[in-house]
């Protein structure tokens, strides 16, 4: 996983960071079970400070994204979690309005676009 953090993009450094772990999470980029950087390490990668990267970590922490283990460094939780499962339905829901919205504008009649989207689902895992 790599990093791009931006300084003059207006948002916060630590929520560049929490959502681009949060992304390759969902991603399957990083796998349940597997260790993030150590604070210190992704802090000197980055070129920021140590409270940065652990406001970034604590955070997904709280969203459920993360697990913090004293002593042994920050997890990633496995997709099957609540809070993970919330996150990736609402990431299906804005996909699929956004399909809805496209279909509609393309005069694409809902029988055709549940038949597209068996046969998508049909080749995805």
């Amino acid at each position: 996983m790599r990093l791009i953090i931006s300084s003059v993009s207006g948002e916060p450094i630590y929520e560049q960071i929490k959502t681009q772990i949060r992304s390759a999470v969902l991603s399957g980029e990083l796998e349940a079970g597997e260790a993030l950087p150590s604070l210190r390490k992704l802090a000197k990668e980055l070129r920021v400070s140590v409270l940065t990267i652990t406001r970034a970590y604590n955070e997904l922490a709280d969203e459920g994204v993360v697990r913090n283990v004293q002593g042994k460094g920050t997890f990633v939780m496995p997709k099957g979690n609540d809070v993970m499962r919330d996150r990736l339905v609402v990431r299906v829901r804005t996909g699929l309005a956004d399909v809805v919205k496209a279909a509609k504008a393309a005069d694409i009649p809902a029988a055709e676009l549940h038949a597209m989207l068996d046969e998508a689902y049909g080749e995805e895992p």
